[in-house]
């Protein structure tokens, strides 16, 4: 039963990150006006509003102007209902032991910054401050609850580890950045990817980031040489690297970091 009321609040939340996603680029109000067709300017009915099930009756088109509403719509609903469901199985360990509550509280917060995140860069290749900022304060709030929880000593140094992380994180980022652009005459990564990464480091630590940004780099890696081989990536022509940034955080939180290194080393015969 948990699981659906999960799926429901999760595509509900999908719709409007949708919202967020075509607003925040145009610098628009995510609260007024209320949604609307782009094109005819229409109010969107409040039946014509459930996530998925009003798109499949409307037939994928406008009520009003018949505008055809592209699929990415209940796509996205559908990925955050997904994402929101597998909060309640993951088995986080950057914050120490806590509750599962707590746990699935703080998942489904993380994918909900995630997710508008990842659609904003592969729109726009931006990644925007203050959603970055926002995501690291609620990561850092999130681990000073936790801190609270487990005690002066303990709290202490987990607080002291994410407060690092999120620091060493961003400076590696814009470091790396610094000496693309020295070695091949343009930065390899945007500064929004670093505000990223920092955001990650405030989620999961020193090991945990360490990790998710292993993942992102390999599976960023994967991607452009499949890009390259398959003719739709040019030399050094940039692509969104927020996504893969978000894959390694999300697959660090759902399975922690000690089971991604262990599996790591297992890999490498050690």
């Amino acid at each position: 039963m948990l699981w659906i009321y999960l799926a429901i609040i999760g595509a509900c939340m999908g719709s409007f990150i949708n919202v967020m996603a075509w607003r925040l680029p145009r610098k628009e109000s995510l609260i007024w006006p209320g949604s609307h067709c782009p094109r005819c300017g229409c109010g969107v009915r409040w039946h014509d509003n459930i996530p998925v099930l009003a798109w499949i009756q409307l037939g994928g088109r406008c009520r009003d102007c018949r505008t055809t509403i592209p699929v990415r719509y209940p796509a996205v609903e559908s990925l955050s209902a997904g994402l929101w469901v597998s909060a309640a199985l993951a088995a986080p360990t950057s914050m120490g032991e806590l509750s599962s509550l707590f746990n699935l509280f703080a998942g489904v917060v993380l994918v909900s910054v995630l997710l508008p995140l990842v659609l904003i860069d592969l729109d726009h290749m931006w990644l925007p401050e203050p959603l970055c900022r926002a995501g690291l304060l609620l990561g850092l709030a999130f681990t000073a609850t936790a801190a609270v929880s487990l005690g002066w000593s303990k709290g202490s140094t987990l607080l002291l580890d994410h407060l690092l992380a999120a620091a060493a994180a961003l400076i590696a980022m814009e470091g790396l950045s610094f000496l693309a652009k020295k070695l091949i005459g343009q930065p390899a990564l945007g500064l929004g990817d670093a505000k990223l990464a920092a955001m990650a480091g405030a989620w999961l630590g020193l090991n945990g980031v360490a990790m998710a940004m292993t993942l992102a780099i390999i599976s960023g890696a994967a991607v452009g040489l499949i890009g390259r081989l398959a003719g739709q990536l040019q030399p050094r022509q940039p692509f969104p690297f927020g996504p893969f940034i978000a894959f390694g955080v999300w697959g660090v939180w759902l399975c922690g970091s000690d089971w991604w290194w262990q599996h790591w080393l297992n890999l490498m015969g050690l």
